[in-house]
C-alpha cells in the first residue's frame, strides 16, 4: 500500500467531507452553519492543494485546478463571514449568510469533482 496515496485520498475525503457538513442546512439560517467547520474545511482544502502541486501530469493539473477552486470560494466565504461579524454595521444577516453558504456550494462541487477524478484515476490503476 502506497501511503502516500492513502494520505493523498484522506484529505481530499475530507475536504469533501468538511465542506458537506458546513453546506447541510437552510441556506439563510446561520444557526445551521459553523464558523469552526468553515474554518476546518478551509484548512484541510488548503492542505490538500499542497499535496497536489507535485504531480506533473494532465490529471494532476486538473486536480489542483479543482483544489484552488475550492480554496477559492471557502477563502470568500471566510472572508464574508468575518467582515459581516466584525465590520458590516448589519452584521451576520441573511444576504451575508446566504453569501457564505453559496460560496461553500461552489467550493462543495469542485471539492465532488476532485473526488470523482480519484476515483476514475483509481479505476484506472493495474497492479
Amino acid at each position: 500500500m502506497n501511503s502516500e496515496k492513502v494520505v493523498f485520498g484522506f484529505f481530499i475525503l475530507l475536504a469533501l467531507t468538511l465542506n458537506f457538513g458546513f453546506f447541510i442546512g437552510d441556506i439563510d439560517n446561520i444557526a445551521h452553519h459553523n464558523v469552526y467547520e468553515l474554518f476546518a474545511a478551509l484548512v484541510v482544502s488548503l492542505i490538500a492543494t499542497v499535496l497536489k502541486f507535485g504531480d506533473r501530469t494532465h490529471l494532476g493539473a486538473i486536480f489542483l485546478a479543482t483544489s484552488l477552486v475550492a480554496d477559492l470560494q471557502l477563502l470568500m466565504a471566510a472572508l464574508i463571514w468575518g467582515y459581516a461579524a466584525h465590520i458590516s454595521p448589519t452584521g451576520l444577516d441573511t444576504e451575508a449568510t446566504v453569501a457564505i453558504v453559496s460560496f461553500s456550494g461552489g467550493a462543495l462541487l469542485a471539492n465532488i469533482v476532485s473526488v470523482i477524478l480519484l476515483l476514475a484515476e483509481t479505476m484506472t490503476v493495474r497492479r
